[in-house]
């Protein structure tokens, strides 16, 4: 199972299941700009202790690998768990929203876009991707980040909410490294 393929049948089961879920991370940064090769994808969901069953049954262990325990770990922990499909060795990091009002309002933001060429799913807004990758640089500090950021800018950036980034960036303190991402994209 292709990359591609992997994040389609996932997209449709969690829609199939009435799972609220946003696609975050590398996927949603080349959807806004520039896509770039990335090793897993990246989802968000709302998923409660009810619901386990029903994903555990939605991807079949002859196929994929799911740890009943680490899903039930990651809803009670508002951590992740992972989707892999052995045969490929492609998997999806799913992040559990749970109590983290931060990723309710994310979810809440989301966009209907076109995923994959005839596809359209749930993906996180442009402005909270931005703010995300901004908080993955200033912990991790990998440049994949800054030219995600860039990508992103150059391609949509005149969709911006400025006043929601703004309000964020203050709020999470990283006002300079927003404004630091900014004038590095500038024409000179």
């Amino acid at each position: 199972m292709e990359q591609a393929e992997l994040l389609q049948f996932t997209l449709t089961k969690l829609e199939q299941l009435g799972i609220d879920y946003m696609l975050v991370g590398s996927f949603a940064s080349g959807i806004y700009g520039e896509p770039r090769f990335t090793q897993d994808i990246d989802v968000v969901a709302a998923l409660e202790d009810s619901q386990v069953e029903l994903i555990l049954e939605s991807f079949p262990s002859s196929e994929f690998y799911l740890s009943r325990p680490a899903i039930s770990d990651a809803i009670r922990n508002s951590s992740q768990f992972n989707i892999i499909h052995p045969a490929s060795g492609n998997k999806i990091d799913v992040m559990v929203v749970g109590k983290n009002t931060r990723r309710r309002e994310e979810l809440n933001r989301r966009r209907r876009v076109s995923v994959l060429p005839g596809f359209e799913g749930s993906v996180a807004a442009i402005e909270d991707v931005i703010i995300c990758k901004l908080k993955y640089y200033q912990e991790g500090g990998s440049d994949k980040h800054l030219r995600d950021i860039a990508g992103m800018l150059k391609i949509s950036g005149d969709q911006l909410d400025m006043d929601y980034i703004s309000r964020l960036v203050s709020e999470l303190g990283i006002s300079d490294l927003w404004e630091l991402v900014r004038v590095q994209q500038r024409p000179e």
